[in-house]
This record gives structure tokens, C-alpha cells and sequence, in this order.
């Protein structure tokens, strides 16, 4: 979770940039008011002028964009809410097909947690009850729509967890993708140690975890938890392909397939096929 250039040392934040940043409109409810991340927050979340993660409709996906570039999109509290707020809407709008996640400026995706939060967040008690009340990991892992993450720079620690947590992943040819905890001298603590295993062999998992080499796209497109690499020039358009074909396609049928894959996985054969039978008698019953 700590932030590492190219060169390997070790840095607590990142040189200012703040090229390339999008802003929009935090994207709507069906017929009501547009809400504000901040909203109902309760750790005391930023003013509507500080969105740490901006949220824009097109058509029917929305785009999520982590903002803070000038540290390289490092994850605080308030970016952390911010985005639990936002997924928790995406589940509560059926109109959204599709979602696409992505980091503001030109060197990062996300370069893990914000270490220079460290010592001075709530206490673990406090930390352990604002995960519980806002999961953000479970509210990515068991979105029904597709998510997709498209990534530039740096994904490290809670960056690459938040990119495993997505269904489709197409990076630039500039990403590097690391686990870099152990070099500080603790483990991941966002699902790094779970999440990897799932995508890459365990071997190769292993030499992540205990070494924080970064890998880059290339290499990452090799070990299959990368789908596709472009340049930088092409990501976002790369991703809003996805985004436009996903968002074409039947949403139940979308749905239920994502559903049937990614439970399936906890399940014995047997039993997974039985989930792919119900869903799929549920889905033409529907039709």
C-alpha cells in the first residue's frame, strides 16, 4: 500500500499532476435528487468542492474516477467513503449496465493506502466499525453489474486489490501492478494475500507478496489478471468498447452469468452447475 516509483524507493507522496483530470456530475438516482458522496457519511466527509472520487453518467454505464493525482490517487478515509457511497448506488439503480473505474492524472491508478494517514486515523476500534458499516471491499466483490477497471501507472497495494476486486481489467502499457507491504514490514490488509492467488498461479502470487516487485502490463497480460494492454493513449476508449458491448447485452442475462461464474467458484462442480441451471431457467423464464 506504500508508494513506490519506477525506480523502486519508497515515497510518500507523489509530484503534483493534475493533467488529464476529469470532472462530472455525481450521477443520479432514477427520479430523484443527485446525492452527494459526503451524504451521510460519518467520519466527516469532504465539502461537494473536495469529490475524492467523481462519479459520471454515460449513457447506461457510469465512470468512477479516484481524484487525487497529486498523490497519486492515494486511498484515504474520505476517498474510501466516498467510493463505498457511490457503489452502494450503482447497486441501487437498475438503469446502470456497467461501471468503469480509473485514477485521475497520468502517473497512477491508485498507489495504495495514503501512509501518511498512519497514526493519526480513528483507533482500531473506530477503523474496525467503519468497515463493517461501509464494506468496500464486499460492495465490489458482489456488485451485479460488470465492473471494470482501467489502469494506468502505478496500481499498488490497495490499488491492485481494487483492480482484483473488478470483473475485466485493461491497463496502458505503463502500469505496474505490485504488492509492496512486505517491504514496509506488514502484509496486506485489504485482500492482497487472497485476491492474487485467485488470478495468477500461486508461485507467482508468493513472489508478489514477499518480494513487492511490481509487474508490468505485459507481464500481467501473460499471467491472465490482466484481459487486455493498450497504450496510454488508448485506455479510455478501450475501456468505454468494453463498457459500450457490455452495456448492449441483455442486463439479466449479464447478470446472472456474472452471478453463476463468480459463485460458482466457492462451489463443487456439481453444485455450481446446479447454480447455472436455476439461473438459466430464471433468466428464459424472464425473457
Amino acid at each position: 500500500m506504500a508508494q513506490r516509483a519506477p525506480d523502486g524507493a519508497l515515497r510518500r507522496d507523489g509530484a503534483a499532476d493534475r493533467e488529464g483530470q476529469r470532472r462530472g456530475a455525481a450521477h443520479p438516482r432514477p427520479q430523484h435528487e443527485e446525492r452527494h458522496p459526503e451524504a451521510g457519511l460519518g467520519l466527516g466527509g469532504p465539502s461537494v468542492a473536495e469529490p475524492f472520487v467523481i462519479a459520471e453518467r454515460r449513457g447506461d454505464a457510469v465512470w468512477l474516477t479516484l481524484n487525487r493525482p497529486e498523490r497519486l490517487n492515494a486511498v484515504h478515509l474520505e476517498m474510501r467513503d466516498q467510493l463505498w457511497t457511490h457503489l452502494e448506488l450503482l447497486r441501487d439503480d437498475p438503469t446502470v449496465r456497467v461501471a468503469v473505474l480509473r485514477g485521475a492524472g497520468d502517473r497512477a491508478f491508485s498507489a495504495g493506502a495514503d501512509i501518511t494517514e498512519f497514526g493519526t486515523a480513528p483507533s482500531f476500534v473506530e477503523a474496525r466499525d467503519a468497515r463493517v458499516r461501509r464494506d468496500l471491499w464486499g460492495v465490489m466483490s458482489t456488485l451485479e453489474i460488470p465492473l471494470i477497471a482501467a489502469v494506468h501507472g502505478f496500481a499498488y497495494g490497495a490499488g491492485l486489490e481494487m483492480s482484483l476486486y473488478c470483473d475485466l481489467r485493461v491497463a496502458a502499457e505503463d502500469a505496474l501492478f505490485a504488492i509492496p507491504e512486505v517491504t514496509l514490514g506488514y502484509i496486506p490488509s485489504a485482500g492482497g494475500t487472497q485476491t492474487v492467488p485467485r488470478h495468477v498461479p500461486l508461485g507467482q502470487a508468493l513472489r508478489m507478496a514477499t518480494t513487492g516487485d511490481a509487474v508490468p502490463a505485459q507481464r500481467a497480460y501473460e499471467l491472465g489478471f490482466v484481459q487486455r494492454v493498450v497504450t496510454r493513449e488508448r485506455l479510455d476508449d478501450a475501456a468505454a468498447e468494453w463498457a459500450d458491448m457490455l452495456a448492449s447485452r441483455d442486463p439479466r442475462a449479464t447478470r446472472a452469468t456474472k452471478r453463476a461464474v463468480v459463485r460458482g467458484l466457492d462451489l463443487p462442480l456439481a453444485d455450481g452447475i446446479a447454480l447455472e441451471r436455476r439461473l438459466a431457467a430464471s433468466v428464459a423464464a424472464a425473457a
